[in-house]
C-alpha cells in the first residue's frame, strides 16, 4: 500500500492501522532528523510521539497535503524548535551532533569486520562537514528528500542546496582520498 492510499485511509476511515504503517515507514528517519536538533534519545522519542499525534489530529486534512514527506519533516522541525524554545536552549551546534549514516545498515560479521574502518572514516568525514553542509547531505543523501523539498525545508534556494551538497561531497572525497579509500 502506498503512502497516498494510507493517508486517504487514515483520513476517510480514521484507520489506526494506516497510522501504524505510516509510523513504521517514517519513525527511523524522523527520529534521526529530530536528533539533529535535540541531543537526547528520550526527548526525541517524546517529540516523535508528538509528531504522530499531530498527524492523527490533522488526519482529515491529509488528502490535501501534496507532499507528505515535506509535511512530516516540517512538523518534526516545528516540534523540535518548540521544545528548544520551551527549554530556553539558546543554541544548537550542528557540528557537535553526530550523524551516523550507517547506524541502521545490516551486514554479516565478515563484512562488518572488513568495512568497519571505512565506515568510521566516512562518518568522520561527514562529521567534519560544516553544519549546513551536513544537514543538506543528511536530508538529500540519507533521507532521500528531493532537492526542492530539502531546500524549502532549510529555507534556502535549490542552487544554495546544490552548493552545500557539492561542497560536502568534495570534502568527503578529499578525506577518503587522503586515506586511500576512494
Amino acid at each position: 500500500m502506498n503512502i497516498k492510499s494510507l493517508l486517504e485511509d487514515l483520513a476517510d476511515n480514521d484507520s489506526e492501522g494506516a497510522l501504524k504503517l505510516i509510523y513504521l515507514a517514517y519513525r527511523e528517519k524522523i527520529s534521526r532528523y529530530i536528533l539533529i536538533y535535540i541531543n537526547s534519545k528520550e526527548v526525541t522519542e517524546e517529540i516523535l510521539s508528538d509528531v504522530f499525534f499531530t498527524i492523527w489530529e490533522k488526519r482529515k486534512l491529509l488528502p490535501q497535503v501534496t507532499n507528505f514527506n515535506s509535511y512530516i519533516y516540517s512538523i518534526a522541525k516545528y516540534k523540535s524548535l518548540n521544545y528548544i524554545r520551551e527549554q530556553k536552549i539558546t543554541t544548537i551546534n550542528l557540528d557537535d551532533v553526530p550523524i551516523d549514516l550507517f547506524s541502521f545498515t545490516k551486514t554479516t560479521a565478515e563484512e562488518e569486520y572488513i568495512s568497519r574502518e571505512i565506515i568510521e572514516e566516512l562518518n568522520s568525514a561527514i562529521e567534519e562537514l560544516p553544519a549546513k553542509c551536513k544537514l543538506a547531505f543528511k536530508l538529500v543523501k540519507e533521507d532521500k528528500m528531493k532537492y526542492k523539498d530539502a531546500a524549502e525545508h532549510l529555507g534556502i534556494s535549490v542552487k544554495t542546496l546544490e552548493i552545500h551538497l557539492t561542497s560536502a561531497i568534495k570534502k568527503i572525497r578529499e578525506k577518503l582520498k587522503e586515506l586511500n579509500l576512494r
